[in-house]
């Protein structure tokens, strides 16, 4: 059976200096690495923002990890802290090129266990266009996005003119959430992970359900929410009953919410059997992909143990785990040179 982890991160290894050569700024993210054999630290400028571990910037230590966990291939995205969407366009594009180039170096260590997303200058439509192209010419397998950029989400216009171009593309496109909730209320117990996490993700799909964006996009884009799809999926329901029962929430949507399931994808980051069945009960098993959050702590430990020991059906946990990451960023080809 093979097993596909679509959801699990890389920040490659760029140093104070470095950052502030291409960000023009003295709080660019960088990483530092001299914590210890195996600790490292992500940094914004000089204050620490989260410890890490080495498979986070070293592919031997990523592939020692995927033996031991059972997975073939994982798809990986930068951390969403290298974004640069702060950027002005030009340094931004140039930032996303160096961001880029680290992470086909990274894959290039095992090309049929490792594949690639890029980044693009998302603030700049054309400039992110163009490097999404050229990142697409490169080899990567898709682009990873945040779901927002300030006020606007992705059913701003700019926004669904890349979503668009993404299509023309075929790049399959990985939406993470970021730039969190703040504020006293968020601040304590990692409540902005815990809870504005799964906001930030509902609040996209819904904004891009009830605007209407999903009739205008290509039925072609592949689009996947990661973690699970946020509390969307268990709040359908609401949003339904609140289409069929009020004009302002269907004004713009021809359909209610449960209408579009079939127009995205999710990953299986839910970490309970009971979520995880709901989940595929409303997203159909065909649109779940195994996604694990590798290898943050609030990540699945052991990747694909909660599909493996869950009550889905064999064939139900066989896409899951991986033949519908295999078809959604076409892997075949992966495949084919791992088995050579």
């Amino acid at each position: 059976m093979t097993v596909v982890d679509i959801h699990a991160h890389v920040f490659p290894e760029i140093g104070r200096a470095e950052s502030r050569r291409l960000t023009g700024s003295d709080d660019g993210p960088w990483l530092r690495t001299a914590d210890g054999p195996d600790a490292g630290m992500m940094m914004a400028g000089s204050a620490e923002y989260r410890p890490v571990r080495r498979t986070l910037w070293d592919p031997a230590e990523r592939v020692a990890d995927l033996d031991r966990l059972g997975v073939d291939i994982q798809v990986l995205s930068s951390t969403p802290l290298l974004f640069g969407y702060g950027l002005e366009s030009g340094r931004a594009a140039d930032w996303c090129r160096t961001v880029n180039s680290r992470l086909l170096t990274y894959g290039s260590y095992a090309p049929h266990r490792l594949a690639p997303l890029c980044q693009v200058p998302l603030q700049d439509t054309e400039a992110a266009c163009a490097l999404l192209s050229e990142a697409m010419r490169e080899g990567f397998h898709g682009v990873h996005i945040g779901n927002h950029l300030g006020d606007r989400d992705l059913d701003h216009g700019a926004l669904l003119e890349f979503l668009t171009h993404c299509a023309e593309e075929n790049a399959a496109v990985l939406v993470h959430p970021w730039d969190l909730p703040a504020g006293p209320r968020f601040s304590r117990y990692m409540l902005a992970w815990l809870a504005g996490m799964a906001a930030e993700t509902h609040l996209t799909i819904l904004s891009l359900i009830l605007s209407g964006a999903f009739e205008r996009l290509p039925t072609s884009l592949r689009l996947l929410f990661a973690h699970g799809g946020g509390s969307f999926p268990y709040l359908l329901g609401r949003a339904d009953n609140a289409w069929h029962r009020r004009d302002l929430v269907r004004a713009d949507s021809p359909h209610p919410p449960s209408h579009y399931t079939e127009r995205f994808s999710v990953d299986s980051a839910v970490f309970d059997p009971g979520a995880l069945r709901l989940l595929v009960d409303v997203m159909g098993a065909e649109r779940v992909l195994l996604g694990s959050d590798h290898p943050f702590p609030l990540g699945e430990e052991e990747i694909g143990r909660l599909v493996r020991e869950s009550a889905l059906t064999p064939e139900e946990t066989e896409a899951v785990l991986g033949g519908n990451a295999v078809r959604f960023f076409g892997l075949t080809p992966l495949l084919k040179e791992a088995v050579r």
